[in-house]
């Protein structure tokens, strides 16, 4: 069993920065590819980011393309999201996820297997 907690969250104004962080326990933590998921008020959960087991490979959704950047540091089982000119539609909570299958498309929820309780981020103007 693996357990996820998202640090980072808070009040920020448009235009300013946040790095959410998610630490995992586990020894396999290396081997699983991870992903950060976020829930606007009122809206479907929706995928955010995501890496692969290397940290190497990345996607994104395109609403946070060239502003956010998905991070991973195996030796502290550890997965960050760096939120730059951040905009009032990036509020939401946030959740981390985990897979320790192969995944065909890590933008389905359906392809995680464990998750975080989330962090709420806020963005004012």
């Amino acid at each position: 069993q693996v357990q996820l907690v998202e640090l980072g969250g808070g009040l920020v104004q448009a235009g300013g920065s946040l790095r959410l962080s998610c630490s995992a326990s586990g020894r396999t933590f290396s081997s699983y590819a991870l992903a950060w998921f976020r829930r606007a008020p009122g809206k479907e959960r929706e995928f955010v980011a995501a890496t692969g087991w290397s940290g190497g490979a990345t996607d994104y959704v395109d609403s946070v393309k060239g502003r956010f950047t998905i991070s991973r540091d195996n030796g502290k089982n550890t997965v960050y999201l760096q939120m730059n000119s951040l905009k009032l539609e990036d509020t939401a909570v946030y959740y981390c996820a985990a897979s320790r299958r192969a995944i065909a498309d890590p933008r389905t929820r359906l392809s995680y297997d464990y998750w975080g309780r989330g962090t709420q981020v806020a963005v004012s103007s």
